[in-house]
């Protein structure tokens, strides 16, 4: 049987909060064996497929972004990259985006809270979360998965890191092989916070976030000299997208933070007009499913930020 796991990792049993290289090993593994983990979405149960908007309000940040883990892989040294193979994404069928006071790119402009629950039927061919702001094809993947760092702990997992944790790469899915540097013997690897669709960017702080179980097998690179991850996705990366074309708005000036936040805002105003969305709305839809792209940083002194929403989304 394809993918089948030689262990399993229940998230009930074997989760943790934050970074810490002190955490002891819930399980070791040899390279090119394959594990089947579970794992929770960002707020760890604290959110549910029955949740109104005022559970926003009593999220305790603690517990946001829960890891599942962390596995000793036998072999691993400082100095080596772990090569992580994301071989499938079993999905639960539904997920969450918020807006969270004090929090996401907009985060001034959005203060008051905001949550869209999303269902789906997750055995589909085709496989697309549908919500008040139409229809997004989905792409699971884990915004977290990472390694112990070097220096003592604890250590906040909400910011990436070298070692990888908080990256919310939309494109870490099904069949991509991920190396991580390694800076603990044993390496010490955890994965949680699966999404199961996000744009590039995850622009409201949230994507469509998911509880899984993810498939995966573990090898080593010897004295790889990795600086930061890297990874090689299987082929294409954006065609559950691509079919109706895109709404493209765009940012430009001297800061490219300011760009994105420019061309993020025209969107939001752009799909108001054009679906009769709420802003909050439209910002979360943004979130889960349009890109920022860096278009231009060569002619001084402005840079040209785009942001590209798929029209398939309302087909």
């Amino acid at each position: 049987m394809p993918n089948k796991a030689k262990h399993t990792i229940h998230y009930a049993h074997h989760h943790h909060f934050g970074w810490d290289n002190a955490n002891p090993p819930v399980l070791t593994v040899a390279p090119g064996e394959t594990v089947e983990v579970e794992t929770a979405e960002a707020s760890g149960g604290q959110l549910t497929a029955d949740s109104t908007v005022a559970d926003i309000a009593t999220l305790v940040f603690e517990k946001i972004n829960p890891v599942t883990g962390p596995i000793f892989i036998d072999g691993a040294e400082p100095g080596d990259a772990l090569k992580v193979t994301l071989l499938s994404f079993d999905q639960s069928g539904w997920g969450w985006t918020a807006l969270i006071p004090d929090f996401g790119l907009l985060a001034d402009q959005f203060p008051d809270p905001a949550l869209t629950l999303w269902s789906f039927d997750a055995g589909g061919r085709a496989p697309a979360a549908f919500g008040p702001g139409g229809r997004v094809p989905l792409k699971p993947f884990c915004g977290t998965v990472g390694l112990a760092p070097g220096e003592a702990g604890p250590h906040s997992i909400v910011p990436p890191r070298r070692v990888g944790g908080n990256i919310d790469i939309r494109d870490l899915a099904a069949g991509t092989e991920l190396y991580l540097p390694v800076e603990v013997t044993g390496a010490l690897f955890s994965i949680g916070d699966t999404h199961a669709a996000q744009g590039d960017g995850e622009v409201c702080g949230t994507a469509i976030e998911s509880p899984m179980t993810v498939t995966l097998a573990f090898d080593l690179v010897k004295d790889a000299g990795l600086a930061f991850p890297r990874y090689d996705t299987p082929g294409p990366v954006s065609r559950h997208f691509d079919a109706k074309g895109y709404h493209v708005t765009t940012g430009i000036g001297p800061d490219l933070m300011e760009g994105a936040r420019a061309a993020v805002s025209g969107m939001i105003d752009l799909l108001a007009k054009l679906h009769g969305l709420a802003a909050a709305d439209a910002y979360m839809l943004c979130s889960v499913c349009a890109d920022l792209r860096i278009s231009e940083v060569v002619d001084l002194p402005n840079w040209v930020v785009s942001y590209y929403f798929p029209k398939i989304v309302f087909d």
